[in-house]
């Protein structure tokens, strides 16, 4: 039953070698778990119903070092999620990323040891959680494992039968209501008085319960096959903080309400004394019940005396809320806030407060829906719906480091690892919904999505892998006789929320986008036939589309509901609608409301591109000031209103009402790269009724920084260019400039595409600060 090993470092020299080899090298073939096979094992418990949802194995392991060792690279992956310490010290909280980067496939942590490990004996304690259920972000293998194989040059640990484990005894299932289906996480319950106290440090021999580990399989074996190295970092730690809280009194029963500073994610914390014990503590957040769903809760049985619990599994909310016996002592109520490692190192402001205050819960609500994966929502489902997906990358780009590309890589990846052989792509994945939304896979792939991930990050290498799945999904696509696209269902023809939808214009416009991404990528992939075909069929539907112009609005022959804003949006930011039409379509979006928060954002660039960016401003603030001046939540909503109010169960957190942020930035400030990676970019002002404004943008090549007044004394702007970057700054001509108090002569005007019979002051600033002053306001 001894766990304890004495390392020999000749006997595990080819081991390491393999491990060392499976750690660093970039190639998919050495990333995969096969070539540890030997010395490591899956291990779970022997134990009957380690399966089952919602199941949770302490594992231990100890080993004796002869001297404190150097870095020492462990590999762990874990069936679904675990909790790491070492000689007591909590190492990796929640490890692991939810199954899979595609359908077979699992991913693996790498996590470095050695500051951790001493002289002498050492404890290696992991806590696993195994969902054992499928959702929208999480594909269930059915079977709990600990997979665990760490190397240096003096140390050697990998998992087998020489493990102990148990199932943990004070771990269970909360009583119904269950989460809804959506999501693979269960209610966790935590019986105090079953609890194994100090079993990350205990002396082996006294761990009652715990036995030998059962391997139950080798790296590479069924069900979690290949293992792909984690692609994100492990999740940011904020640290545990208390807050303060109110106490209802109720008839044998209170209510503890805590307010957090924001909506977050967070794993709730509770001390307390109860002079019983055996009593029931609901743990609940004001999101445990929110987008007309059942979402996740957790209870706690108290134990006799004083005690302190944190509930590990994840929850989100502005609130915490605790029922509870009315004689138990509350001592304090915390908060451990966790979350993607990132920092907002973006900023904004202006002259408009509603705008500000817009960018503040943008971001907030951004934050909130990254983790394993951005998701819609936080609490009724996680699920990367790529619709979604598409926006919170783009609103990243504009406010958070560039350590969120990894995630958009991550994202990326698995929608075309995810492809069915027919090549229909489909989301939410990973997951069990096998569903495709056409219209969000079409936007998906194209200039919104995957080639603007392209233009911000130049990762070439991406859009080689994705660009055949991309081809083989649109090979999907047939026009009709028209030119114009074919109505194609799929699984859901959503087309957005809300009603009046015209989804065969809908459609077209996303084709003829996702069309011009695929020339671009064929380009660039060396492929002018294809990039020629692509383009011809572009053409046909700009063809079809501009049949569909009544002479004042597009509007398709099988559509009889209200004039389609959306369509419209589509039609001018696709270049499919030309500048005599603006007059017309600048009517129709004064008349017509019918966008959902998540297609709003492209309405609002539509008019910034028609050169109505006042208008854009005032419409948007009209649509969206239920939510932006609510004083009640942080975030932003999934739909107009709240609940029944809203759609699709009316979510108070759906990060794609952020897309405004996008907006903003690109044309507003008129900041986007004109070349991958922004070793060039643009800056082409257009302020609006904004009277000032400044922005900071993260990039691969540094911060940009921009900063303008906007007044009757003219139009000053500050520009700051990141090393190795090169900035292409157009305004209107005709009007005295200065740069940095020179003259700047105009010499050629150029025309500019949002604005083709204008003319514009174009001039290219290499790495450095400038500032440029014009005599009459833009």
């Amino acid at each position: 039953m001894s766990n304890l090993i004495a390392v020999n470092k000749q006997q595990w020299k080819l081991s390491s070698y393999l491990l060392v080899c499976l750690l660093y090298l970039g190639s998919p073939s050495c990333l995969l778990a096969q070539s540890i096979a030997r010395p490591a094992h899956w291990i779970s418990s022997p134990e009957e119903n380690v399966d089952k949802p919602n199941s949770w194995i302490a594992f231990r392991k100890d080993i004796i070092l002869k001297a404190k060792p150097g870095s020492v690279t462990a590999m762990i992956a874990a069936d679904t999620k675990y909790w790491l310490w070492i000689n007591g010290k909590l190492v990796v909280f929640e490890g692991g990323l939810k199954r899979g980067p595609n359908p077979r496939d699992t991913y693996f942590d790498q996590v470095e040891l050695g500051p951790y490990l001493k002289n002498g004996r050492n404890h290696i304690s992991v806590l696993l959680w195994h969902f054992g259920k499928s959702g929208f972000s999480h594909v269930n293998s059915g079977r709990a494992g600990l997979l665990f194989a760490a190397s240096g040059k003096t140390v050697q640990i990998y998992s087998d039968h020489s493990w102990v484990c148990r199932l943990h005894p004070a771990y269970g299932t909360a009583d119904k209501p269950d989460p809804n289906y959506r999501l693979a996480e269960s209610n966790i319950r935590f019986d105090a008085r079953d609890d194994i106290p100090g079993w990350q440090t205990a002396s082996l021999n006294k761990l009652r319960g715990f036995t030998s580990a059962k391997e139950v399989g080798i790296p590479g074996d069924a069900p979690w096959n290949q293992l792909i190295r984690r692609p994100i970092p492990q999740w940011k730690d904020f640290g545990i903080k208390q807050v303060s809280f109110q106490r209802i009194k109720g008839k044998g029963t209170d209510t503890i309400i805590a307010k957090l500073p924001y909506n977050m994610q967070m794993t709730p914390i509770i001390s307390v004394n109860d002079p019983v014990g055996g009593r029931l503590i609901h743990i609940n957040t004001d999101h445990s019940q929110a987008g007309g769903t059942d979402n996740l809760r957790a209870e706690y049985i108290t134990k006799q005396g004083e005690q302190e619990y944190e509930s590990y599994g994840w929850l989100n909310g502005e609130h915490i809320l605790l029922t509870i016996p009315s004689d138990i002592v509350v001592r304090a109520v915390k908060y451990h806030e966790t979350g993607y490692d990132a920092e907002a190192t973006g900023s904004f402001n202006c002259s408009d407060e509603f705008y500000n205050l817009f960018w503040k819960k943008a971001r907030r609500t951004l934050y909130l829906n990254m983790r394993d994966n951005y998701f819609d929502c936080p609490d009724r489902e996680r699920a990367q719906w790529w619709g979604d997906a598409v926006l919170l990358m783009g609103e990243s780009f504009y406010t958070y480091s560039t350590s969120t590309h990894a995630l958009m890589r991550k994202a990326i990846s698995e929608l075309v690892d995810w492809q069915r052989p027919s090549g229909v792509l489909f989301s939410p994945i990973p997951g069990n919904f096998n569903t495709e939304l056409p219209d969000q896979m079409l936007t998906s792939i194209g200039d919104y999505g995957f080639w603007n991930y392209y233009m911000n990050t130049g990762d070439r290498q991406l859009i080689a892998k994705v660009y055949p799945s991309v081809k083989k999904y649109l090979a999907l696509w047939k026009t009709d006789e028209t030119g114009l696209t074919e109505l194609r269902k799929g699984d859901w023809l959503w087309g957005d929320w809300g009603d009046d939808k015209d989804l065969r214009l809908i459609l077209a416009g996303w084709h003829y986008l996702a069309l011009d991404a695929a020339s671009k990528m064929a380009d660039l992939n060396d492929f002018p036939a294809e990039a020629a075909e692509y383009r011809k069929i572009m053409q046909q539907v700009k063809s079809g589309f501009n049949q569909c112009w009544n002479g004042h609005a597009y509007r398709h022959p099988s559509y009889n509901g209200a004039t389609d804003d959306r369509a419209q949006a589509l039609a001018v930011l696709t270049g499919i609608a030309d500048t005599t039409k603006y007059a017309e379509l600048f009517n129709t979006f004064q008349k017509e409301f019918h966008a959902s928060p998540y297609m709003e954002k492209y309405v609002m660039e539509a008019l910034f591109v028609m050169g109505k960016g006042g208008y854009a401003l005032e419409r948007t603030k009209k649509r969206f000031a239920e939510m932006v001046n609510n004083p009640d939540y942080t975030t932003l909503f999934e739909g107009w209103g709240i609940g029944e109010h809203g759609f699709g169960g009316g979510t108070t957190n759906h990060a794609w009402s952020g897309g405004v942020q996008i907006v903003i930035a690109q044309n507003l400030f008129g900041i986007k790269p004109l070349q991958p990676g922004y070793k060039t970019f643009l800056i082409a002002p257009n302020p609006a009724t904004f009277k000032s404004g400044t922005i900071r943008i993260p990039t691969i090549k540094g911060m940009i920084d921009a900063d303008f007044q906007n007044n009757t004394n003219g139009f000053k702007l500050k520009i700051t260019v990141p090393p190795g970057s090169k900035a292409v700054v157009r305004l209107p001509s005709g009007v005295r400039t200065l740069l940095n108090n020179k003259p700047l002569k105009e010499g050629r005007d150029h025309q500019a595409d949002s604005e083709p019979n204008g003319n514009y002051l174009q001039v290219e600033l290499s790495h450095g600060s400038y500032r440029i002053e014009r005599a009459l306001p833009l």
